[in-house]
């Protein structure tokens, strides 16, 4: 499969560049940024074309991996469906329901699978934890704690789009994919408060009868950081496991996801429709938190 890479930061050249070029069943053919000279550099660095025209891009690959901001990443991801190309996208897959609504119907009408990239659910030892605690019967609750040092730091990924969105729009997505399997949809967002930062605090009604609370940070102290996801039921408690993989063999797994799903026609339990309800969720936390105040 041949496969496209649109974006040029961070990620695109810690995670998605290796991941593409060191996949057996791909053939990374080429990048396309909206900073040509960063795009050209990335693809030089692994001996692929730079692509000036997206369009042209769309219509040399198979496929398109997105390392790109949400807003940006979501209308692309649609034009590129419309132009017949599978897609490997990022979380969040949108920053509003329209957005991932426009992805997803794009993708159906085009019949493109797709595959979004939540780095839990293609990590080994988490993947096997959510497949065994998903038929534990008898959850009551759970919490989850995402917090990272991305503004306490010297750290690359302080990006315009994570200090706009926040916390819950980068981490809160890696919490609701281990949560949602596991304790069911969310029938409801039943309160939302901020904390110290960007900081929030959102609880969680779901389908299976249990409820849940996800703390959330980017502005956590350095020695604070780190996740953590427990579950507690009529089975005792379970505790996620920490993973032994990085960013770089997990996304080769949702690539792998993906060459799947596109052979078989079947949709991957991460596709755009499970994004979108992502997406759904996030948006009713904002709205709360918006609500609210701080």
């Amino acid at each position: 499969m041949r496969v496209g890479l649109l974006g040029t930061g961070p990620w695109a050249q810690f995670a998605h560049a290796p991941a593409l070029s060191g996949h057996d069943e791909l053939d990374f053919a080429g990048v396309w940024g909206r900073r040509p000279e960063a795009a050209k550099e990335l693809a030089e660095r692994h001996g692929v074309r730079a692509y000036d025209d997206v369009d042209e891009l769309f219509a040399d690959v198979d496929a398109v991996a997105v390392a790109l901001p949400p807003d940006v990443q979501a209308d692309l991801a649609a034009r590129a469906a419309r132009a017949g190309c599978h897609l490997l996208l990022d979380k969040p897959l949108a920053p509003t329901v329209e957005q991932g609504r426009a992805v997803v119907e794009a993708a159906g009408e085009a019949g493109v699978a797709s595959v979004v990239f939540f780095t839990t659910r293609f990590q080994p030892e988490p993947a096997a934890w959510i497949a065994e605690q998903a038929a534990v019967p008898g959850w009551f609750t759970g919490r989850a704690q995402w917090l990272g040092a991305v503004f306490t730091s010297e750290s690359p990924f302080a990006t315009p789009w994570r200090r706009e969105k926040g916390a819950l729009w980068d981490v809160g997505p890696h919490a609701l994919s281990v949560l949602l399997p596991v304790l069911g949809d969310v029938r409801r967002v039943t309160a939302a408060a901020y904390g110290p930062g960007d900081t929030a605090h959102v609880v969680l009604d779901h389908a299976g009868g249990a409820s849940s609370t996800l703390t959330l940070s980017l502005t956590a102290p350095p020695a604070a950081s780190g996740a953590a996801l427990e579950l507690l039921g009529e089975a005792g408690t379970a505790v996620l496991p920490e993973s032994s993989d990085g960013a770089v063999p997990a996304l080769m797994r949702a690539a792998d996801a993906l060459l799947a799903a596109a052979r078989t026609g079947r949709p991957h339990a991460c596709d755009a429709a499970f994004g979108l309800r992502v997406t759904e969720i996030l948006t009713a936390a904002e709205d709360l938190l918006n609500g609210g105040g701080r």
